[in-house]
Order: structure tokens, then sequence, then C-alpha cells
């Protein structure tokens, strides 16, 4: 499994409205397509995360490929009202907000 996380800026008053969003979009095929397995939203003193889980490391390939999708790109005009960059000076595109995995562990089974 593989997994992403983007770190941004979130008022707390945002999460029931983000949620919403996610939930809408997580109702819809675009999850599967991107191959997203799990996606979890977390928020923690005006800081939002946003964790998703690809069975493989191919997600950011797919996600590329979902892009032009009209449903990711409303998502992504929705949440702008409520998600800021962490850093606005060197922000693209979500690839600049994806935190850096320096150390993994998995129990054996």
């Amino acid at each position: 499994m593989h997994s992403t996380l983007i770190v941004a800026r979130m008022e707390s008053s945002a999460k029931d409205d983000v949620a919403n969003l996610f939930r809408g979009f997580d109702s819809t095929d675009m999850p599967h397509r991107m191959g997203t397995r799990r996606r979890q939203l977390f928020y923690y003193r005006g800081l939002y995360f946003h964790l998703q889980d690809f069975d493989e490391d191919n997600g950011s390939e797919l996600i590329q490929g979902a892009r032009t999708d009209a449903r990711f790109v409303q998502i992504s005009e929705d949440l702008k009202p409520f998600i800021q960059a962490y850093d606005p000076a060197t922000w693209r595109s979500p690839a600049d907000a994806m935190a850096t995995r320096f150390y993994s562990w998995k129990a054996d089974r």
C-alpha cells in the first residue's frame, strides 16, 4: 500500500463543509478512477491533513490522469474557500503540499 499526506491550513469551522464535499466526491467512481482505497481527513490547530491510501505506488500517476475530469476540477474549486496552502509562496499544485515520509514500520502478519 502507498500513502500520500497533504498538509494545508484550514479553520476548525470548515470541517463539516470539507467532509461533505469529500462525501459527495467519494460517492462517485472518482476514488476508484484515482486508485484511492481510503481517504482520511484530520484537523489539528489550524492545520488540515489529507491522507490517501492507494494499493500501489501509482496513485500520483492515476491522480494526474484524473485531474482533467470535471468532478476533480469542481471539488478543487469547491475546496478553495476552506483550504489554504500551508506556504502560499511555494504552492503551485497539491504536490507542493505533500509531506515527505521519512520512516515507516509495518507489523508482521
